[in-house]
């Protein structure tokens, strides 16, 4: 009996509270998706993180030394990812960002290469569009990752001391200039672990996360990791 009225109960919250997929608005079964089973299938997966020397790992040969980096799915203009990544960072949606963790999260367990990874360290925002936003959307992100990859996030490791200019138009050159001396690190944060796992929501040249991984290698015996959700 009680279980037949927690199913009417639920099915009347569906009603006042729709549960739709985030792309073709079908309605949803599970709770803690935001994709319809339709959809999901296509996200345009990358397969980088079971191989080693993809094409992210090659954005940082001769720049920075990487143990291992790779980003879940393709970012294409009026994609899904783009979608979701936009609900993400321009709409408040957390949910699309933590569901969006949680499949990296899944291909960062399956892969094996990422297994001697202590600690998750989101990419800091510059502080002006932080506040304006609200939330980081890389924490967000690694939020979801932590959930499936069982690792701590050190949210305040990487301090973000210059407020940079957007990248969004710059070229690599210029995008690298622009994230030269731009983080600091938090010793006291970073205690005992000696390989991060980087995060942030889509690579494109790179700088940014060249310039943590720089900074962040600063510190003997320390190794980088990057994942991030899409590639660009």
């Amino acid at each position: 009996m009680k279980e037949i009225l927690r199913r009417y109960f639920h099915s009347f919250l569906h009603i006042l509270f729709p549960h739709n997929c985030a792309n073709c608005s079908a309605d949803l079964l599970q709770e803690d998706s935001v994709l319809c089973s339709r959809c999901f299938t296509l996200l345009p997966d990358t397969g980088f993180f079971d191989v080693a020397n993809n094409p992210v790992e090659k954005r940082f040969y001769g720049r920075v030394k990487i143990e291992a980096a790779a980003a879940g799915f393709y970012f294409n203009k009026h994609s899904i990812i783009q979608l979701l990544i936009a609900q993400l960072k321009y709409h408040g949606d957390l949910k699309s960002g933590k569901f969006l963790g949680r499949q990296i999260g899944i291909q960062l367990i399956n892969s094996g290469r990422f297994d001697n990874v202590q600690a998750i360290v989101p990419v800091p925002l510059n502080a002006i569009k932080e506040k304006k936003r609200g939330y980081n959307q890389s924490f967000i992100i690694a939020q979801g990752i932590a959930q499936e990859f069982n690792r701590p996030i050190l949210n305040d490791l990487l301090i973000r001391s210059v407020n940079t200019e957007t990248q969004t138009k710059k070229n690599r050159i210029s995008r690298f200039k622009n994230m030269q001396g731009v983080f600091e690190i938090d010793e006291y944060n970073l205690k005992s672990f000696r390989h991060i796992l980087l995060i942030d929501d889509v690579i494109t040249t790179g700088s940014t996360l060249e310039s943590c991984s720089a900074t962040l290698l600063l510190v003997p015996g320390m190794k980088i990791s990057i994942a991030t959700v899409a590639f660009a």
